[in-house]
């Protein structure tokens, strides 16, 4: 809801003040991009991530217009843009949305075949969309003040070619140089679709196993998207009350559907982008066609590239953020053993926060495995079972938080040694010993009773949880899960 306010109101100030139809357009593309990628961890980062989007798009958006009539140098440096903006992820949520805004910024050039006498307009659009969305963001409806700051977990990195963002800097480069060849044998004028395509697949993935379902979701939300077009944006012609309505369901539809579909997402994305064509008076049932034709194309890119291109394993990284929230879970344990040992400045709440946003990520990681086209029944089993076993860490981590929170929470020797105990869970599962050693040591901190204090019921059901964990964790992933 706050980003369709916030783009209706940056374009309706581009409009109230002037400016054409295309300035109109640049403008509520930036303020949809800048609601849609600043994700920082605080409001404060937030804003200034917010303040420094003009300075990565605004030059781009400039040698975009210049280079608009030297196409070898334009393709050059759209590859050079792409490539950067997904190293760019290194630095995390700042690095990421810039990354985003610049590319978005050259993909718009080529959408609207913006020139260099348009950037004054074009210029004063994007600032004053970017301050109409801020000013909603952080000003009309900032409900993000009233919310626990969790901070975005970064990738897991390496050095030189080990480092994830810079191998998928070289994937994406040269994915996108395949499909900017291919792009444009099907097209010299919209050739820029299998680009924008390649680049959206490599957006929020980590692996060769997530970049394969993105770019099949981007594929058939699309053709879903495209079929939804011959009946909603043909008819329209470009009629501008009717138009403006079915963005903003469309914008709502984007973000609404973001965290939980991304082919919905797109689906939302590629009716927008129909009933855009049709405001430029360009929109034919071919064009629509041509768009599925050039979404392939990039998919295939992409594809091409995770797989022949210094690829990254769905078993590494989802290993490695597994590890990330294993170590949250001792973290958080610590936290409550503190505090119920009578800290009154040890708080697990953030912790318990950012263990959900950890357990997001295993879950996107492990999206591959557990979808229902993946062929590998033995690595599908295995990855349901650890995501219901994470599950489980989740819940009884978050009900002894919420128990070591109650001030009347009384200090129990016992919960000191269960906090041990799951701790020293924690370690071994990390540490990978052998079964047989894990074996004895969870047959020796089994508890002998029932529990009779809640927060001890909770450590108990944590212990179970890791204990369960290690045989799905430490076999062969192509192992059948009764091993």
């Amino acid at each position: 809801s706050r980003a369709v306010i916030g783009v209706g109101l940056a374009v309706a100030l581009c409009g109230l003040v002037g400016h054409s139809l295309v300035a109109a357009i640049t403008g509520g593309l930036a303020a949809l991009l800048t609601l849609f990628t600043v994700t920082d961890a605080t409001v404060r980062q937030q804003a200034v991530t917010t303040a420094l989007l003009p300075a990565a798009g605004l030059p781009v958006l400039a040698v975009a217009a210049v280079l608009h009539d030297q196409p070898l140098a334009r393709d050059l440096v759209f590859l050079a843009v792409m490539g950067a903006g997904v190293y760019a992820r290194r630095w995390g949520p700042r690095g990421h949305a810039l990354g985003i805004f610049a590319f978005m910024t050259f993909f718009a050039a080529q959408f609207l075949h913006t020139v260099p006498g348009q950037l004054p307009e074009l210029y004063a659009a994007v600032l004053l969309s970017l301050a109409a969305s801020a000013a909603v963001r952080f000003g009309l409806w900032c409900y993000e003040r009233r919310l626990p700051a969790v901070a975005v977990p970064a990738p897991p990195e390496g050095r030189g070619l080990a480092r994830i963002t810079t191998r998928q800097a070289v994937q994406a480069t040269l994915g996108g140089a395949f499909a900017l060849g291919l792009g444009q044998v099907l097209s010299d004028q919209r050739w820029y679709w299998a680009v924008g395509a390649t680049w959206w697949v490599f957006v929020n993935t980590t692996s060769r196993g997530e970049t394969l379902v993105r770019g099949f979701r981007r594929v058939l939300g699309t053709v879903i998207g495209i079929a939804a077009g011959f009946f909603v944006a043909i008819p329209l012609e470009g009629a501008g009350a009717p138009t403006a309505a079915i963005v903003a369901v469309c914008v709502f539809g984007i973000f609404y559907t973001a965290a939980v579909s991304y082919s919905w997402m797109m689906f939302f994305v590629t009716v927008m982008v129909g009933v855009l064509y049709g405001v430029l008076g360009v929109l034919d049932a071919s064009l629509l066609w041509l768009r599925v034709a050039e979404t392939a194309v990039g998919a295939l890119g992409a594809v091409l590239a995770v797989l022949l291109v210094l690829p990254v394993t769905t078993h590494a990284v989802t290993d490695a953020w597994i590890r990330k929230a294993l170590r949250c879970v001792h973290a958080c344990t610590a936290e409550a053993a503190e505090r119920l040992a009578g800290s009154l400045s040890a708080d697990p709440a953030p912790r318990v926060a950012e263990l959900d946003v950890l357990l997001g990520r295993v879950r996107l990681s492990l999206a591959p495995l557990v979808h229902p086209l993946s062929p590998l029944k033995a690595r599908k089993a295995r990855a349901r079972q650890v995501l219901a076993l994470l599950d489980d860490c989740v819940r009884e981590v978050r009900g002894l938080a919420s128990i070591a929170a109650d001030p009347a929470a009384s200090h129990d020797a016992r919960l000191s040694a269960a906090c041990s105990r799951v701790e020293e869970a924690v370690e071994e599962l990390l540490r990978q010993e052998s079964r047989q050693a894990r074996g004895a040591e969870r047959a020796a901190v089994q508890p002998a009773a029932a529990p009779d204090h809640p927060a001890l019921a909770h450590l108990h059901g944590l212990e179970r949880a890791l204990g369960d964990l290690a045989a799905p964790l430490h076999s062969s992933p192509r192992a059948p899960i009764a091993a």
